[in-house]
């Protein structure tokens, strides 16, 4: 009885332990090594730009900023060129942007960051729930307002009617598989974090109510020509429209370019000179320039970091941007990722405490841009961060119930030979 407990008890022992190297290196990357040595860009940006050169199969633009500056640059293509100048539809990644748009309304008493939504709704109301008066601009930025759309889009294919905003919001016609489309309110907001595309779509239409403008127009007048993002439209005309990036699938054949309904969630298309001022402006310029480059105010882009939502403790979500992670000086990574079908990956990472940075725009294979974003996250603070978490979850627990699993056999092995053992004379 006695072998039995101290087996039974070393084997606890050895599944907790198994346990915590497991967590902690999904968690805090215990066994993960950097992608180059810490501290050195040039290391870093041409590991980068050697990964994108062996696994991109379409096309892709990189930037690596340091302190504010760019300090490399890597473009590959497996057909027409690219540049710093090219555009590329960037999926999610335009509801950063998009962010900034609603804050401007804000800062200027057009809109009230905390009053129901309904407020300002004409063309289009909220289906019946006895929650629509806590639905905020805050609250729909963060993905706390209450909506259960589960939107994704997959936009409109060439000679495909696309919806007004009013039906898309009723019921999105190119909703991703899975989700229900509906713009409704189906529990109780501020409760809970549940990614909302439709949320953005109904900012979009907020923006166009209050401003009186066309989404676009708003947008390029009050956002992306004062940062100096010339080039950034949600909407394509003669003259960008050349300029845009082949679309590539995960084979390597050009890939249809669809049109959206939803601009303000994922219909930007800008290019990697652009997204550099973007990323620029989350913090103060090593000229002086102060954050937010008088688009903002700093004190706004300060607070659209500060954290809404947390999942099992951790910070995800602030104003319109991902916290991806902490950083070392007790601040956050931020930015956001962009994902379509068949294979746009984006993303766009800084910290602006230090003004490091990070843009990779992606076509043609799936999630490579988000894998050296967290990369670079792991490079630049010591950090694994929120999305290499959770698309690491399936392996993570994978090992953990495979490393249980031999602890366990070994462990009934040790135990069945102690018992068949004869126990030693006093």
């Amino acid at each position: 009885m006695r072998r039995i407990l101290v087996a039974g008890g070393l084997t606890i022992v050895a599944l907790l332990l198994w346990a915590v190297l497991v967590g902690g290196n999904a968690l805090g990357g215990w066994l993960r090594q950097p992608l180059a040595p810490r501290g050195d860009a040039p290391a870093f940006a041409a590991a980068a730009s050697a990964k994108l050169d062996k696994e991109s199969r379409g096309n892709a633009a990189f930037a690596l900023v340091e302190h504010g500056r760019v300090v490399a640059t890597h473009f590959q293509s497996i057909g027409a060129p690219v540049n710093g100048d090219s555009l590329f539809q960037v999926a999610s990644l335009s509801k950063w942007v998009t962010a900034w748009g609603v804050m401007k309304l804000v800062e200027q008493g057009r809109l009230d960051l905390d009053a129901p939504v309904s407020r300002y709704l004409k063309r289009w109301a909220l289906p019946a729930s006895p929650y629509n008066s806590d639905v905020t601009v805050r609250r729909i930025l963060s993905h706390t307002a209450g909506l259960t759309d589960g939107l994704g889009y997959g936009g409109f294919a060439p000679g495909q009617p696309i919806q007004t905003l009013e039906q898309s919001l009723t019921r999105a016609a190119d909703r991703s598989p899975g989700a229900d489309g509906a713009v409704i309110v189906g529990y109780e907001p501020g409760t809970d974090w549940r990614y909302s595309g439709g949320g953005y779509t109904l900012l979009q239409l907020l923006v166009e109510e209050v401003s009186g403008e066309s989404f676009n127009d708003y947008m390029r007048t009050a956002v992306l020509i004062p940062l100096g993002m010339t080039q950034s439209t949600f909407v394509l005309d003669d003259a960008t429209r050349p300029r845009v990036a082949t679309f590539y699938a995960p084979d390597g054949a050009e890939a249809t370019h669809f049109s959206f309904t939803a601009l303000a969630a994922a219909s930007l298309y800008t290019s990697v000179n652009d997204l550099v001022l973007f990323v620029q402006a989350q913090g103060s310029g090593p000229d002086g320039a102060l954050p937010g480059r008088g688009v903002l105010r700093p004190e706004t882009v300060l607070a659209m970091r500060a954290v809404e939502a947390s999942r099992y403790g951790a910070p995800i979500w602030g104003l319109g941007q991902i916290l991806y992670a902490p950083n070392p000086t007790g601040g956050l990574i931020v930015g956001h990722d962009g994902d379509n079908s068949p294979a746009i990956n984006t993303t766009a990472r800084v910290d602006p405490d230090t003004g490091n940075g990070i843009i990779v725009l992606e076509t043609g294979t799936r999630l490579l841009a988000t894998e050296i974003g967290g990369e670079w996250v792991f490079w630049n603070a010591g950090q694994v961060d929120v999305l290499t978490v959770l698309s690491e979850v399936t392996s993570s627990l994978t090992g953990l119930l495979i490393g249980w699993a031999v602890i366990i056999i070994v462990a009934a092995f040790v135990a069945l030979r102690w018992r068949r053992r004869p126990a030693t004379a006093p």
